[in-house]
């Protein structure tokens, strides 16, 4: 019997467990699932035999490194954050370990012991970041293998409602960390390269550049500058590449309405706001206005954003019942961006009935043989229902996979890792269309960057 670890078991693990369990007995495989919330992790394994829910406290060492002791691979669904400590477990006792999550500096730090301890650390795994890389690499290497040289780079992903369930004037619910909605795109200027320029949009601009994106069966849809492009010039091998632009996909209009909040200064999660939780939604949207003896708030927001009672901003406004005076925040010492987060949630919280989507695009430009050619690469999944949602499918499969492959032996190469090599990327994408999830390539007319 193998055991697999897998702590954290949060929404995005639903798809990860399914999958484990459903191979558990041709694998031979035994699950232990670990989070703080038994009931959480008890309701993932539903009484199956081969699975034992536990209430694990990441932060009690003791009890976190007797686990890692006695499994051959642990999966960690954990916040960023959160990893180096099971990490470092892992190190010391030998362990491999999968996230879905970014690289830190930290976790880096840790590559010279996992290779000496011949130990893989598959990180980036997931969707966003996982089948971009593994979608991309593919096609590039397939590029560069016939003699091809990338000329232009641009990757789009986006975690939307479904269609069907598409019923809001911002057409948008969350489908993942409402929060991180909230602060996307802050922390620093978005970076990209534009036909061998280097450009820089800063954060309060961020939301005005955007570029359309059609997919055929699905419509058009817009996109927004992902904060730091530049470091996939060498992660995926593109030094020389003149235009390389990664963004997220939003639906066509979120992003110019959106943008008023951000000109409000309401995304803000520098400070604290004064009595925030007796404020009501009608004074937190007066908070960011200035005085006026008779004026009224709407009146006053109407003049500040230069939008007119009859424009489809104003009612998008309108239907987050921003200024209903008798809505309290009920947040102590919230942070702007805190209580607007909790206003939206008010809105676009999926219902159970409805389906999210996973829109991932990308284009390829290339000379080959003396002639500019673009490769369009595009993927729609649409979700379950709440509990199998397109969001959980697309981040949990691949990490899924990809821990199969390291238990089995056939992904070999030690270290902190990102899945850019064929024997990680080929057969997780591979597996992945059995669920799904499908890219459909064609060659189109080369246009270079044109956002």
């Amino acid at each position: 019997m193998r055991t697999i670890l897998i702590i954290g078991a949060g929404r995005s693990a639903s798809s990860l467990i399914q999958y484990l369990l459903n191979k558990s007995d041709e694998e031979n495989l035994h699950l232990i699932i670990g989070d703080l919330s038994l009931a959480s992790a008890q309701k993932k394994i539903n009484n199956h035999p081969n699975a034992t829910a536990i209430a694990l406290d990441v932060f009690d060492q003791n009890q976190r490194t007797a686990l890692v002791q006695k499994v051959d691979i642990v999966i960690s669904m954990l916040p960023a954050h959160l990893h180096i400590e099971v990490a470092k477990d892992c190190i010391a006792y030998k362990k491999h370990l999968v996230t879905a999550s970014y690289i830190s500096d930290a976790m880096q730090e840790l590559d010279s012991a996992a290779k000496e301890n011949n130990l893989i650390f598959m990180n980036e795994v997931g969707l966003d970041p996982g089948i971009d890389h593994m979608s991309a690499m593919k096609v590039i290497h397939e590029i560069k293998a016939k003699g091809g040289k990338m000329l232009l780079f641009e990757s789009f992903c986006g975690g939307l409602v479904a269609p069907e369930s598409d019923t809001n004037l911002w057409n948008y619910k969350f489908t993942w960390a409402p929060r991180n909605v909230v602060l996307a795109g802050q922390g620093g200027a978005a970076k990209f390269i534009q036909e061998g320029t280097y450009k820089y949009i800063p954060y309060w601009n961020l939301f005005r550049r955007t570029e359309f994106l059609e997919v055929e069966g699905y419509g058009r849809f817009e996109a927004y500058s992902n904060r730091d492009s530049l470091k996939y010039l060498d992660v995926y091998g593109l030094k020389d590449v003149l235009t390389l632009y990664r963004g997220t996909i939003r639906r066509v209009g979120f992003s110019k309405a959106w943008n008023m909040f951000v000109q409000l200064g309401m995304t803000d999660d520098s400070y604290v706001m004064e009595g925030s939780e007796e404020m009501s939604y009608r004074q937190f949207v007066n908070s960011f206005l200035p005085y006026h003896p008779t004026d009224s708030v709407e009146i006053k927001m109407r003049f500040i954003l230069k939008i007119d009672q009859d424009d489809i901003m104003w009612d998008k406004l309108l239907e987050l019942d921003l200024f209903n005076p008798n809505k309290k925040v009920g947040l102590k010492e919230a942070t702007p961006a805190q209580i607007l987060e909790k206003i939206l949630t008010d809105s676009w919280t999926l219902q159970p009935k409805d389906k999210d989507m996973i829109v991932m695009y990308h284009k390829f430009g290339y000379e080959l043989n003396g002639k500019k050619e673009q490769i369009d690469s595009k993927m729609v999944c649409i979700g379950e229902d709440q509990t199998y949602t397109a969001m959980a499918k697309t981040v949990g499969l691949p990490v899924a996979m990809a821990t199969l492959l390291i238990l089995n032996g056939k992904i070999k190469t030690p270290g902190v890792q990102l899945p850019i090599r064929e024997e990680v990327y080929l057969p997780i994408l591979k597996e992945l269309e059995e669920f799904g999830v499908v890219f459909k390539e064609q060659i189109v007319p080369y246009l270079g960057y044109n956002a």
